[in-house]
């Protein structure tokens, strides 16, 4: 157990669940070397966590205070409890890519839109991998599946022109950014300050899986392998067997240029309450 994981997490929860190979494990690192850098502790941070292999992953692995929403409910939780806790208080929330681009987008955008302070970390590894490897909504177009075995037809969130990140930009988010989880320090960063801005904030991070997509989309299981067609969306070129191309760090930064949902909710009460004494 290395000290992160040690300071952090809870040791009956460690070794991780996740399958040999995957990428999870560098995603949720970097959240916790985001927290420590920061200086939080875990009475600091409150840890809500989705469903899939992104949630099994997550859920109830961290010290403080946590909590689960399945299928895209997660969001509708931390909304209360943004309302509840004090404004200090950090609420992170890990999710897969089913509970963000799709069960949980209608949720997602609602926070964007009320500029809701959390920060989302979306773990996408192209499919709904943790049910046996169905196509999703960012799995790249025409590729093979176990529900798509001619290729998949659907066009996804993050082909053709089209851009999850830029949607949730014009619903009205803050801060977003976009790395791999093979990066270091730049996509801990990112999450930093994620987590800094008071106001509605996603770090989109996309990692390999190798037990269904590498093995029945990408036809190998070799780890090096299916890891290098994962980095390559992230190349100047791009990947030329998807003509995918991700451009790594922030998509979009408006921290500060809108007033924080919470806050301003506390601020029109007191507001309100005040007048009704006046008034009595």
């Amino acid at each position: 157990m290395d000290w992160l994981a040690k300071k952090y997490l809870r040791p009956r929860k460690i070794p991780s669940t996740a399958c040999s190979g995957c990428g999870l494990g560098q995603v949720h690192k970097k959240v916790l070397l985001a927290i420590d850098q920061l200086g939080l502790t875990t009475e600091d941070v409150v840890w809500g966590a989705g469903i899939g292999c992104a949630g099994r992953q997550t859920f109830n692995t961290w010290k403080g205070d946590n909590f689960s929403g399945t299928h895209g409910r997660v969001y509708a939780i931390a909304t209360g409890l943004r309302v509840a806790l004090p404004a200090e208080k950090k609420i992170i929330l890990t999710v897969g890519d089913g509970d963000a681009f799709g069960i949980g987008l209608l949720h997602l955008l609602h926070c964007a839109r009320r500029n809701l302070d959390v920060t989302v970390v979306v773990a996408d590894n192209f499919g709904y991998q943790s049910t046996g490897g169905q196509y999703g909504y960012t799995t790249p177009q025409g590729y093979v599946t176990d529900s798509s075995p001619y290729g998949t037809r659907e066009p996804g969130w993050l082909q053709n022109g089209i851009d999850i990140l830029t949607l949730l930009e014009n619903a009205g988010a803050t801060f977003l950014a976009r790395h791999s989880s093979f990066e270091g320090q730049k996509a801990v960063d990112s999450i930093k300050k994620a987590i800094a801005n008071k106001g509605f904030s996603l770090v989109h991070v996309i990692y390999p899986c190798v037990t269904h997509f590498g093995a029945v989309s990408l036809k190998s299981r070799d780890k090096e392998e299916i890891f290098r067609w994962f980095e390559g969306l992230f190349r100047k070129d791009g990947n030329a067997a998807t003509g995918i191309h991700f451009k790594r760090g922030v998509f979009h930064d408006a921290r500060g240029s809108r007033p924080e949902f919470a806050s301003s909710l506390k601020e029109w009460t007191l507001t309100l309450r005040h007048e009704a004494d006046v008034n009595a």
